[in-house]
């Protein structure tokens, strides 16, 4: 079968039969942790610490510009850079390039952003680390259909949600210890931006697109490219609503779990619970992502492992939901972390099978990080709507129960992944 699907095609377009090895996949997972701590440094520490020093009366109001402006240009960024690097032509390959000036653009921004003396510098310099972080992320998740057949999928896919939890991790360290000094703070989270990328664009890996291999670029065709039709491609569609609805639920786990601490729990320190929470979540999605993969390509199966994981998310949602103590919502981190990081590598090797074109993979993969970011705009909305009105915070994580749930059915619609 996919053997007839590559008669004829061009090499850069196959569909990859041989396996990778492993410098390759430590290569991949490399830039993963450069690009995520570029993203969570700033947004867990150094964007709050800099919106205050510019203006400590407003600093909620600066960071939620900053943060919203940011969301919105990686929602355009991702699938827009994603679908330039599918027809790039370059000699170093499709992804290389958009790895590397993604990278480099990004380090640079973050040293525009340390300079910023007024609100207006710090959202430009955000946006543009945004738009190149994101012109990176697209270009390295279209990398891995590119290069990884599909029996592999599952442990790529766990080792690349492995590189995303150890990049904000690391990102959250850097910056806690550059708290008393922005500009230092910048430079190291840029330094690492750059330096993560090198082994990927060194190893040149990456097959060249033959000039006239696709049809000429024409605008509108551009652009009606990015409308993927359910209807048509019906696994697609169900794929990416059932992610939406996955990384809803477990946003909504998460976007007040400091006041949940605080208001429900009592908890004396309620930013030392949220570290502790955090790391123990943290952990067990390193864990359970590289084992799931791994268990998902042995058998062939990748619904099972989706719905069983959404499942286990839920059950975390309802443990926070009927939780009286501190050790309770331990149990619960537990469960999310090892449901989410199982979720993270099934259903990414999932989704690399549902894509609708084979030529399109960076403009695809960047579409369903859609679904992705989407849930960051909605979950604080559900979560305050559901604290302040309809019932408190065993509202909000029942509802986060009942959307993963939702999440999980919804993966029984996709018929041609087993």
């Amino acid at each position: 079968m996919i053997t007839e699907r590559n008669s004829g095609v061009p090499e850069a377009l196959k569909i990859p039969t041989k396996r990778v090895g492993v410098g390759w996949i430590a290569a991949v997972v490399t830039v993963h942790i450069g690009i995520n701590v570029g993203f969570f440094a700033p947004i867990q520490v150094l964007l709050g610490l800099h919106a205050e020093q510019l203006d400590a009366s407003q600093k909620a109001a600066i960071l939620s510009l900053v943060t919203g402006v940011g969301a919105a240009v990686s929602l355009v960024a991702n699938p827009l850079f994603g679908a330039l690097s599918d027809r790039s032509t370059s000699k170093f390959g499709r992804r290389v390039p958009w790895v590397l000036c993604g990278t480099v653009c990004g380090a640079l921004a973050l040293l525009l952003m340390s300079t910023a003396q007024t609100v207006s510098m710090l959202v430009l310099g955000w946006a543009l680390m945004q738009a190149a972080g994101n012109a990176a992320l697209a270009a390295i998740f279209a990398a891995i259909p590119d290069k990884v057949p599909v029996e592999q999928r599952g442990l790529v896919g766990g080792m690349v949600a492995l590189g995303q939890t150890c990049g904000s991790l690391i990102g959250a360290v850097i910056g806690m210890f550059a708290a008393s000094n922005l500009v230092f703070g910048y430079a190291i989270v840029a330094t690492a931006v750059a330096i993560c990328a090198i082994p990927f664009v060194l190893l040149r890996q990456d097959v060249p697109l033959p000039k006239g291999a696709l049809e000429p670029l024409k605008l509108m065709e551009f652009v009606k490219s990015f409308w993927i039709n359910p209807m048509q491609h019906t696994d697609f569609g169900w794929a990416w609503l059932s992610r939406f609805l996955l990384y809803l639920g477990s946003q909504l786990c998460l976007v007040y779990l400091l006041f949940f601490l605080q208001d429900k729990l009592r908890h004396p320190e309620p930013a030392t619970g949220v570290l502790i929470l955090t790391a123990t979540y943290a952990f067990c999605v390193i864990f359970s992502s590289v084992i799931a993969g791994r268990l998902s390509d042995r058998d062939g199966k990748r619904k099972k492992y989706v719905i069983i994981s959404s499942v286990i998310v839920a059950g975390a949602a309802l443990t926070l939901a009927f939780a009286t103590t501190f050790t309770t919502a331990i149990f619960a981190a537990v469960f999310l972390g090892v449901g989410f990081g199982a979720y993270l590598a099934v259903d990414f090797a999932l989704l690399t099978q549902v894509l609708p074109f084979e030529d399109s993979r960076g403009k695809d993969l960047g579409m369903i990080n859609i679904a992705n970011s989407l849930p960051q705009v909605f979950a604080p909305l559900i979560a305050w709507l559901s604290v302040t009105w309809l019932g408190g915070y065993s509202t909000l994580f029942m509802c986060s129960a009942v959307i993963s749930l939702l999440g999980a059915a919804l993966v029984l619609k996709i018929k041609s992944v087993p």
